[in-house]
């Protein structure tokens, strides 16, 4: 079981950004994915998720500005970042368990992780 994130990089405030999960080893369909992220300094914390229990869920301090969605057919879960803020400048991490939760403990494999920066 693998899964390997993508598109981080450095992005404007106001900017866009689109991280990729790709999933191999299990079918996407059966399990929840979900995005933590971990600023310098800072714990982890949950940011968005999607399963076919839970639907998609998302932290408020992304609300109305990130949206998760998933591709089986690629075995891939898209985390489209818009309106960027400095805050959200953190490395990104896709997990994945059997329900959404924002306990980092109900997730079982967890990716490597991409830098987001936000800054001018």
């Amino acid at each position: 079981v693998q899964l390997v994130e993508s598109g981080g990089g450095l992005v404007q405030p106001g900017g866009s950004l689109t991280l990729s999960c790709a999933a191999s080893g299990f079918t996407l369909d059966y399990d929840a994915i979900a995005w933590f992220r971990q600023a310098p300094g800072k714990e982890r914390e949950g940011v968005s998720c999607i399963s076919s229990r839970s639907g998609r869920t998302y932290a408020d301090s992304v609300k109305g500005r990130f949206t998760i969605s998933g591709d089986n057919a690629k075995n891939t879960v898209y985390l489209q970042m818009n309106s960027l803020k400095p805050e959200d400048t953190a490395t990104y991490y896709c997990a994945t368990g059997m329900d959404c939760s924002w306990y980092e403990e109900r997730y079982y494999y967890w990716g490597q992780g991409t830098l987001v920066t936000v800054s001018s």
